[in-house]
């Protein structure tokens, strides 16, 4: 008789390690229960500029991308915040052009509630979230990832809420009207611009959540003492992991952000679960410069034949949970949620965690590691659910 664990040797060596992770992890049925059971909010979602750059029926199967209804029912899905992403292009600052993407998106999700109605509904309220979920409806919320659409003018803050934005990434991977990026080496405000420091106050008042993932330090610590509210990261990971990764947050920063009452939704993409897969993006791009010099430009495929002769070391479902654990362990329960990044962050997803499918796997997960089914409810949706009422309740006293 062969000993179970020669057995599983013998598998995991005639397998990838993800048809290994596919053939051996499968969620339990409690897991699968209580991803459906629950209301389960993903804070970044990037389907509105993918369906942007390339047309897909998201309501039905699709062959690409991390997204769509049919996965989103399998993994438990209920309440993704589709992210109005704006491309942090300098030709887009300032000049109309933020602003026309950013209501062309929201049109775009628009439409797909109005084209399934049985299937989607968009929800601009923690209401609505609690209302679409009793009715099994899978909700849209919608975050501005990027600021630019505001374009310097509180008037359009009012008119991105009322179109249904209930929060904005400040900026993204380059400095633009409102803050400093984490990305950018060039600190134009030191932080937060001047506009920026009175938009925070704006965002407050009326309900919108301020959401700190990509800004600078400097300028992550000026909305802690600005804001009257708690704010959220939308889809941040930890520097722990990924030392020097000023996209991700500290333990200060964590610490900062458990007074402030906020929430950090922990990112999927795997080089912002390892430093591994960040130094392999670095080695990928240090490559191509070196092709460059020698007088040759890379072609369409040069990525492709790289990752064929280095595969890219994949982050792993554990690996994910550290983060989480850590959040907890630090500072609380009461301060971490998700915000997978799908269909954001290209072929980097965790092996167990490839699509939106994929979250019975993050709760058997959390099972195994000890979490309680309330303790799960609170990472699934509770804490986002408990910031954003925050804001609401905020904006009706102003």
């Amino acid at each position: 008789m062969i000993k179970l664990s020669t057995l599983v040797v013998a598998i995991s060596l005639a397998l990838t390690p993800q048809a290994f992770a596919e053939q051996v992890k499968s969620p339990s049925d409690k897991a699968v229960k209580l991803a459906k059971d629950t209301i389960l909010i993903d804070t970044h979602i990037d389907v509105p500029y993918r369906i942007h750059e390339k047309w897909v029926d998201v309501t039905k199967a699709t062959d690409g991308g991390d997204f769509d209804y049919p996965r989103a029912v399998k993994g438990g899905l209920n309440a993704p915040f589709m992210s109005i992403y704006i491309p942090a292009h300098l030709e887009f600052e300032g000049k109309g052009k933020s602003y026309q993407l950013a209501n062309q998106m929201i049109d775009s999700m628009e439409a797909i509630a109005q084209r399934a109605s049985e299937k989607f509904a968009i929800a601009s309220s923690t209401a609505d979230i609690e209302a679409q979920f009793e009715q099994g409806k899978l909700s849209i919320a919608m975050g501005m990832e990027n600021g630019s659409p505001i374009e310097g003018k509180m008037e359009n803050l009012q008119h991105f809420f009322d179109r249904g934005v209930r929060y904005i990434t400040l900026a993204h991977s380059q400095s633009n009207h409102i803050s400093d990026s984490s990305y950018d080496i060039r600190r134009k405000w030191k932080g937060l611009s001047p506009f920026g420091k009175k938009l925070i106050t704006e965002m407050n008042n009326v309900g919108m959540l301020i959401d700190v993932s990509h800004i600078s330090d400097d300028a992550f610590y000026q909305v802690m003492e600005l804001s009257k509210t708690p704010v959220i990261a939308s889809h941040s990971s930890l520097r722990k992991y990924t030392p020097g990764f000023e996209r991700n947050m500290n333990d200060d920063m964590l610490l900062a952000l458990k007074k402030n009452g906020g929430v950090i939704q922990i990112n999927f993409g795997s080089s912002f679960v390892t430093s591994q897969a960040g130094s392999w993006y670095k080695d990928l791009k240090s490559t191509k410069e070196a092709v460059k010099k020698e007088g040759t430009k890379p072609g369409k495929d040069f990525d492709a034949a790289y990752r064929a002769k280095n595969p890219f070391p994949f982050a792993s479902l554990e690996q994910v949970l550290d983060h989480i654990d850590h959040v907890v362990e630090l500072i609380g329960i009461d301060y971490v949620g998700i915000g997978s990044d799908y269909d954001g962050v290209g072929d980097s997803l965790p092996i167990g965690l490839k699509d939106v499918a994929s979250y019975p796997n993050l709760v058997q997960g959390l099972m195994d590691r000890g979490y309680s089914d309330a303790d799960i409810k609170k990472i699934l949706s509770e804490n986002t659910l408990r910031v954003w009422k925050q804001a609401e309740a905020y904006a009706k006293k102003h």
